[in-house]
């Protein structure tokens, strides 16, 4: 025996009849309840201070015109949301053309009668915009566009004021106690080799990407912007290429990155300490040395130029005929 299918057409009135319905309820509903700010607030920061782990979440970072710029992620979004209560959310994808995918996420406050409509367009084009992404790539890229786009709108109608306060709550506990030089130094090493081992990076990429020289010039807000980057690429914000390489290359923008072969200690001391300018008591002297010692001397070293590379090739040269000469580091 078949079974009869029926198929019955609703008409766009009874839909909007039915949505309207709903809200109706909901907003009565939020009048009858309304929020406790004060509640709302301890029971987020709660949530993001509840372990390291989830408090990195909460914080986004994305480099644009060679500067990384931060503020509080989908997921901090979500946890304040969710505790702000008495709000309709969604978000989807509205449009797929020939070279982007545009992501409509709404929030609407029931119970103070404010909406906010937020739209982003998110590039489906890759090398170098001369191919078109797969099906399922461009999925992946609409779902990280409703990400970006519920985001931006839940975070424009809960106060300024309020997110701000759980979000430096959660970078606090990011950061740990950093109140000693030894404590930093362990959080500095926990986050570097934390983005080496995942992203297979290596440390002048990631001291280059907050703009820094060495590892022993991080801060703690370097470590929380650090972070933040790696919860933007999960996310799927930016990616690996773009966060951390695209403005480290020789010839574009940020600091060059060239290498020198050194042969001995007395060669990295010529370059480093005679034409770099570096003190042998400098904590940065100690640190280009002990790396230098570490891998050989085959080291790269950040922010060289080629005029500088071309002198010290020169001085290598000259070192080279005269063997037993060491320079002098006083």
């Amino acid at each position: 025996m078949e079974d009869l299918v029926k198929i019955e057409e609703i008409g766009s009135e009874v839909i909007y009849q039915q949505d309207r319905a709903a809200i109706d309820i909901q907003i009565s509903t939020a009048k009858a309840y309304p929020r406790n700010i004060k509640r709302a607030i301890e029971n987020s920061i709660a949530i993001v201070t509840m372990d390291k782990e989830t408090a990195a979440t909460c914080t986004y970072a994305v480099p644009r015109a060679g500067k990384a710029i931060t503020g509080p992620s989908v997921h901090l979004a979500r946890i304040l949301a969710q505790n702000w209560g008495n709000l309709r959310i969604e978000t989807k994808v509205v449009g797929i053309d020939a070279r982007h995918v545009t992501s409509q996420g709404i929030c609407f406050d029931l119970e103070n009668n404010i909406a906010i409509k937020v739209e982003v367009k998110r590039s489906i084009m890759i090398n170098k915009g001369t191919v078109r992404m797969t099906e399922d790539m461009i999925t992946v890229t609409g779902n990280a566009g409703n990400a970006i786009a519920l985001r931006n709108a839940i975070l424009s109608v809960i106060p300024k004021a309020i997110v701000d306060k759980v979000y430096g709550e959660a970078k606090s506990k990011i950061t740990g106690d950093v109140s000693d030089k030894t404590k930093l130094l362990a959080r500095r090493k926990q986050v570097v080799d934390g983005l080496k081992d995942t992203y297979s990076l290596t440390e002048a990429e990631i001291i280059a990407a907050v703009g820094k020289a060495s590892v022993d010039h991080l801060t703690s807000g370097d470590l929380v912007v650090l972070i933040g980057i790696g919860t933007a690429i999960k996310d799927g914000d930016t990616d690996i290429e773009t966060a951390f390489r695209k403005n480290n290359k020789a010839g574009k923008e940020g600091p060059q990155l060239q290498k020198l072969n050194f042969k001995n200690e007395a060669e990295a001391r010529l370059f480093f300490v005679t034409d770099q300018g570096f003190k042998p008591e400098a904590v940065e002297g100690k640190l280009l040395f002990s790396l230098a010692k570490e891998k050989g001397f085959d080291l790269i070293i950040s922010g060289i130029s080629s005029s500088k590379i071309s002198d010290a090739k020169q001085k290598k040269a000259d070192l080279k005929s005269k063997p037993n000469q060491s320079p002098n580091l006083i």
